[in-house]
């Protein structure tokens, strides 16, 4: 627990990802500083869950765009398998229409500096990390790799972390916008109670 990448900035590299069809050679997150990042590792192209989890990000990507903040995918193959399966329709097991960018981790050096990487298998788990717009890690998830992840969780999470920047308020279980948060002291705590 004592290399948790919770709170520290999150781990930097350059690869080539496929972003709108087109391959992109020296993909960073540092690109997107000043947004927030959503940034997902899935286990591999032409598989199973993968395809649901891209697509359903796919469909509320508008909604991420208008939290100011930005998805990317990461997985181990190449970005000619990226490109394969970008260019296979849905009905096919593809993920035709998937228009965030997705990095490629052939030599599987992000999955490990992300500490995602299943090592007997050279996949990675399903890890997911919420970058603050200073590039600071502010949530992670990690998920076995028949588990699939929640999209609306994400989005919670993303407004939660807006607001935490925002008021200086902290969020409690559930929360949701619209709903009550709570000042980060005992009295806080008790008035949460108290009006609940």
């Amino acid at each position: 627990m004592a290399n948790l990448l919770l709170g520290k900035p999150a781990p930097e590299f350059v690869a080539k990802a496929l972003v709108k069809g087109e391959i992109i050679d020296n993909f960073s997150l540092k690109d997107f500083i000043g947004q927030y990042i959503v940034f997902f590792f899935y286990p591999l192209d032409f598989t199973f869950v993968c395809p649901t989890e891209l697509h359903a990000f796919q469909e509320r990507l508008a909604e991420f765009h208008q939290r100011n903040a930005q998805v990317v995918a990461c997985s181990v193959d190449s970005w000619f398998s990226h490109s394969a399966w970008l260019n296979t329709p849905r009905n096919r097991g593809g993920i035709e229409g998937v228009e965030y960018p997705l990095v490629s981790d052939l030599n599987k050096t992000i999955s490990k500096a992300y500490q995602v990487l299943k090592e007997e298998d050279g996949i990675a788990y399903r890890g997911l990390f919420l970058i603050d717009r200073q590039g600071i890690i502010r949530h992670l998830l990690v998920n076995d790799l028949s588990l699939g992840r929640s999209v609306e969780e994400a989005l919670r999470l993303v407004d939660a972390l807006n607001y935490v920047e925002k008021h200086g308020e902290v969020c409690p279980a559930n929360w949701r916008t619209g709903s009550k948060a709570m000042k980060p002291t005992s009295e806080g705590l008790l008035q949460y109670f108290d009006k609940s």
